[in-house]
């Protein structure tokens, strides 16, 4: 009888090997096979990522314009003119000129003398010859530009210099009208003075070139030429002085001066020639009101755009114009109520002259009851 469970000892010895072997294979295999990836760095690296997607989420949410300025892979920048924020500031262009350019070559090679002065001129037909003169009176160092009120340009070509300058017709509008739309500052940034003057000037004592030097000398912002004396000037300040080549100052009829250092004993210009630094027409540019085309009380407060204004704002005695008075912008308009058609005109500037002077009181007084109140 066999009982169960009973082994021979040969047997025992051959599970014992077979055990042995069994391990050491295992322990092999387990060295020579890679280990999978450790799920502890797995977490981790997703913790990670989380927690760098939470801060940049928190950054977009909590910058101005909801705009991430930790998005490097847009474009914002904030210091740049507005509208053009999503540009890089290398490519802005906020500035322009008048300049004529080819439409062949090199850009850089456009120009043998870049100008850097601006005349305009506001001109009708019957005024050719006055203009001809005027425009031969200013070196190439000018760019010339003119307005054209009565719609006709292609007369003009037969003049030399017609052909290099910039014609702009708009009819029966006046040269504030002209300035608000083509003269922005950054339009006119390029040059260094800015000449905005009427078509009915005489100018055989004039130069261009030797007022600009006169301007420099003196350190005047805003100027004008003096004007040959006649019996209907209105005022002492811009008429020509022998004695002198530049004038800051005078004395007028009593009454007409509250302080010898304002208009129009001082700081004082008449619209009909006067002539901007371009910083001075900056100002001045954002000073003349969109609807006001005329310009009737903007000589006396030309003043507010620079300082000391007294000092500043000068009439140039030594290079001097005649005013011939030439109401030639009033057959521009149209006859109402059996009137004149250049007595509407004249109606109009001066109701334009009286709501500039309540603008800017209202304005003024806006303004300094907002300081007291902050």
């Amino acid at each position: 009888m066999v009982k169960i469970g009973h082994r021979k000892p040969n047997e025992n010895i051959k599970i014992l090997i077979t055990i042995v072997v069994g391990i050491m294979i295992g322990y092999f295999l387990g060295v020579s096979v890679p280990k999978p990836p450790s799920a502890k760095i797995s977490i981790a690296s997703c913790v990670l990522h989380d927690s760098a997607t939470n801060e940049s989420t928190a950054d977009r949410n909590t910058s101005d314009g909801n705009q991430s300025v930790k998005d490097v892979s847009k474009v914002w920048v904030p210091t740049n003119p507005k509208g053009a924020e999503r540009l890089p500031p290398g490519i802005v262009a906020s500035e322009s000129d008048l300049n004529l350019r080819r439409l062949w070559g090199l850009p850089s090679e456009d120009f043998a003398k870049k100008p850097k002065y601006l005349v305009t001129f506001t001109v009708g037909y019957n005024q050719r010859e006055n203009i001809d003169k005027a425009v031969k009176k200013f070196s190439d160092n000018f760019t010339v530009v003119l307005f054209h009120y009565d719609g006709r340009t292609t007369e003009w070509d037969d003049l030399e210099w017609s052909k290099r300058a910039i014609h702009i017709s708009v009819s029966k509008q006046t040269k504030w009208w002209y300035a608000k739309r083509f003269l922005h500052p950054d339009i006119v940034a390029s040059y260094d003075y800015i000449f905005v003057w009427d078509e009915d000037l005489g100018v055989e004592h004039f130069d261009g070139e030797e007022y600009i030097k006169l301007v420099r000398k003196y350190g005047l912002d805003i100027s004008q030429p003096g004007l040959e004396p006649n019996k209907k000037m209105p005022w002492q300040m811009t008429r020509r002085r022998d004695d002198v080549e530049v004038h800051k100052n005078t004395t007028e009829k009593p009454g007409f001066c509250s302080d010898p250092q304002l208009p129009p004993c001082a700081a004082f210009v008449e619209i009909m020639a006067p002539v901007f630094s371009k910083d001075a027409w900056r100002c001045v540019w954002h000073m003349i009101q969109n609807d006001l085309i005329h310009g009737w009380g903007l000589d006396f407060a030309l003043q507010k755009c620079v300082e000391p204004a007294h000092e500043k704002i000068g009439v140039i005695d030594a290079q001097w114009i005649v005013h011939q008075t030439i109401p030639s912008l009033g057959s521009q308009g149209e006859p109402e109520q059996g009137k004149d058609a250049w007595r509407g005109v004249r109606l109009r500037c001066t109701r334009e002259w009286k709501m500039f002077t309540a603008r800017m009181d209202n304005a003024e007084k806006a303004y300094y009851k907002l300081q007291i109140k902050n």
